[in-house]
């Protein structure tokens, strides 16, 4: 079933931002594949601090997920791999969501808007880590036509799978 796709906007996160973002993702079903339980508020402050030094110099970061009427709803958006196991050197894009906007679409309108700014920004190929267990992330991946590319055991000893796109450019047609 094809159906249309919710409004949703990105923003660069603001200081008050990290309070939305740590009220949504208070939810254990949310945290489920993150640890379980939503950081300390002071994480989050930091984050949208460190997303908005990333965006200014790359173009792109974990930009704030707004719904029609303008509430905050989640974030996505692109990063450099962070850790030393993995698709090191490779961006990696992503998306949280807040508990009550699961199953209506917005995890994958935003992640298509994430790969046209990271497209315009030069970027040729993503990735997205995905742990294994979590069905409702792989099958964003697969509607952004995203394959998996390989399977790793995370220092944790779960098992994550790695989905990539090559992004062509849209003059070319060819990934850069």
């Amino acid at each position: 079933m094809n159906r249309a796709l919710p409004v949703v906007r990105l923003r660069v996160p603001t200081d008050e931002d990290a309070v939305a973002w740590h009220r949504v993702f208070d939810d254990p079903d949310v945290m489920e594949f993150q640890g379980g339980k939503a950081a300390e508020l002071s994480v989050y402050e930091e984050l949208t601090a460190r997303q908005r030094r990333h965006d200014a110099e790359h173009g792109f970061c974990l930009w704030t997920m707004l719904d029609e009427s303008g509430q905050v709803i989640g974030f996505t958006g692109a990063q450099p791999w962070p850790r030393d196991w993995g698709p090191k050197g490779e961006i990696e894009i992503g998306w949280r969501l807040g508990r009550e906007y699961w199953g209506m679409g917005y995890a994958t309108a935003a992640a298509q808007m994430t790969l046209e700014r990271v497209r315009a920004a030069g970027v040729p190929s993503v990735v997205a880590m995905v742990a294994a267990g979590n069905a409702r992330s792989i099958a964003v991946t697969r509607r952004l036509g995203m394959h998996l590319a390989e399977v790793f055991t995370t220092p944790t000893r779960q098992e994550g799978h790695c989905y990539r796109l090559d992004l062509p450019n849209r003059h070319t047609g060819h990934a850069e």
